[in-house]
């Protein structure tokens, strides 16, 4: 009888009551300090609405309840909230006009936090799944990476959606499914870490692309599939960007925006939707971000007190590769080709200044991109040019093989994300590597091993709440045939969650339990080979492999 109730109970959580099967992934973005914008797609039509509160399982408040429309994602508002606090919240939904609302599973959040606060945000670049250099289920163990870090939010640095390998040939339909695809993935973590997204080249969100034969092109198509699916700031009393409104029904393109959190200021540029229109690849003078984007980004700068400053972009001038050296560059520099004569002044009339020398000025600390696949850490006159690597690069060696000879300091490859600390008193920003279990059985390496750490300011009394340790544990008998068992005798936790993973990363088993004593595995499904059990805590990560035979 216990059985039955517990099979209940788990399906009824999946959305699966008595034949009426529901999948739906949670997105959230656009946070504020009085409200946050939460994406629904769901699978089937349903009534659904959200509920939240400051207090886990109490809900005080909660949305209007709509129909949705089937495949097409909801953007619902969580309104009147408070700033710097931790809200909880769930999905109920029912079939339309049908029975009573089933409960999603709770989770949570922040809004902005106040001046003094400490607290994390994360930043990926270039998964490039559409392409195959990214692997799907490298990508899925660094997303449960930036899961265990509890940050506040995410930045994607872009090359994630588009495909410009077909600019002329593909259709909408293509476009909107590149798109569509990252929504379970990116919903198995954004429930409860908002995300925010940078256009990179590759999304094709181009000004040579949005004139060609529009509405009908590359560029309209990815500007129409992003904001369908993925909901970035608008200007409004909490961000400013782009104030534009575009044909087409692109409205708004929600490309270029900027917005504080705690101490520190965060600008998020859009650097190819403003450059020259005569080629799909412009380069030195050709490329710009633009003047009224130029304009909103001095000001943003030259208008901010925050403590610190953060710049995201996909890549400097253009799409060349490297960090500091392309920073000294045409617009983004200043100087010609030779590299000692300033041509900005004739090339560039009515500007201000270069790009870097704002930086510069207005004392921005990180400036963070993507595009060439590896870590990089360079510094130039006092800004910090920060490369971010791949979170999905199965090969660990994309990035270095290709483009590390761009690079003047401290470049490392591998996979997975940064993680960035902001405190009163220093930032600190680690690179946090994601491993296949089948590269770590070597003992060499760890997966959300840190390969290179650094800080602004003097972190030594900071005072956060330390990394998971991920310590071993026992498993027995190991090999295993049909039982495995796991010892949690120094554990007494509760509400754990256990997976196993093969060697390629793929999840094959998963539960939560709360125990306090040894655990009992049926593995007797599972085929022959190497697998990693990975048991996190509140407190902790546990893992260890074994080997099951028949």
């Amino acid at each position: 009888m216990k059985t039955i109730f517990k099979l209940i109970v788990f399906f009824t959580l999946l959305g699966l009551n008595y034949g009426y099967s529901q999948t739906y992934s949670e997105i959230l973005g656009r946070p504020t300090d009085v409200s946050i914008n939460l994406s629904l797609l769901f699978n089937q039509h349903v009534d659904v609405y959200a509920e939240y509160g400051t207090i886990s399982g109490n809900y005080s408040q909660s949305t209007t309840p709509i129909t949705n429309v089937v495949n097409i994602p909801n953007h619902i508002d969580l309104t009147n909230l408070q700033p710097n606090t931790k809200y909880y919240y769930r999905t109920r939904y029912r079939q339309t006009g049908v029975g009573t609302y089933l409960m999603g599973t709770e989770h949570s959040f922040y809004t902005q936090r106040a001046v003094g606060s400490t607290f994390t945000f994360t930043v990926e670049a270039d998964v490039h799944l559409y392409d195959k250099k990214g692997c799907e289920n490298e990508y899925k163990i660094a997303l449960a990476n930036q899961a265990a870090d509890h940050p506040d939010f995410m930045i994607d640095m872009g090359d994630t959606y588009g495909d410009d390998h077909n600019p002329f040939t593909i259709t909408s339909a293509q476009v909107d499914s590149l798109h569509k695809v990252y929504r379970p993935l990116l919903g198995s973590i954004c429930h409860s870490i908002p995300y925010y997204f940078c256009v990179g080249n590759h999304e094709g969100e181009k000004r040579y692309y949005l004139l060609q034969t529009p509405p009908n092109n590359l560029g309209i198509y990815a500007t129409l599939a992003r904001k369908k699916y993925f909901a970035n700031p608008v200007p409004n009393s909490f961000y400013t960007g782009d104030t534009l409104h575009e044909g087409y029904g692109m409205g708004q393109p929600e490309n270029y925006y900027a917005w504080t959190w705690g101490n520190a200021l965060f600008v998020v540029m859009d650097v190819y939707r403003y450059d020259n229109d005569t080629t799909e690849k412009p380069v030195k003078w050709d490329w710009t971000i633009g003047l009224p984007q130029y304009t909103w980004l001095k000001n943003t700068l030259e208008g901010s007190t925050a403590q610190y400053k953060f710049v995201f972009a996909h890549h400097v001038s253009g799409e060349g590769r490297g960090g500091a050296v392309q920073a000294h560059f045409y617009e983004w520099g200043g100087y010609e080709n030779n590299g000692t004569t300033f041509g900005f002044t004739t090339k560039r009339p009515g500007w201000a200044k270069p790009i870097h020398q704002l930086f510069v000025d207005n004392g921005v600390n990180i400036f963070f991109q993507g595009h060439d696949h590896l870590f990089a850490h360079e510094e130039l006159g006092g800004v910090i040019y920060q490369e971010v690597p791949m979170p999905s690069d199965s090969t660990y060696e994309i990035g270095m093989v290709a483009n590390a000879d761009a690079y003047t300091a401290d470049t490392i490859g591998g996979s997975g994300h940064l993680r960035v600390t902001v405190s009163p008193v220093c930032v600190k920003v680690d690179f946090v590597r994601a491993y296949l279990p089948i590269d770590t059985l070597s003992g060499v390496h760890h997966n959300r091993e840190v390969a290179f750490s650094y800080t602004i300011g003097d972190c030594s009394t900071l005072n956060v709440p330390p990394v998971k340790a991920i310590t071993k544990m026992n498993l027995y008998p190991n090999p295993s045939a049909n039982v495995l068992y796991v010892s949690l005798t120094d554990m007494a936790t509760q509400n754990a969650i256990i997976k196993i993973y093969n060697t390629m990363g793929q999840e094959v088993y998963t539960d939560t339990f709360s125990t306090s004593t040894n655990l009992k595995i049926n593995t007797g499904n599972l085929p022959n080979g190497v697998y990693t059990v990975l048991i996190e805590t509140k407190e902790s990560i546990y893992s260890d492999k074994f080997i099951k035979v028949y």
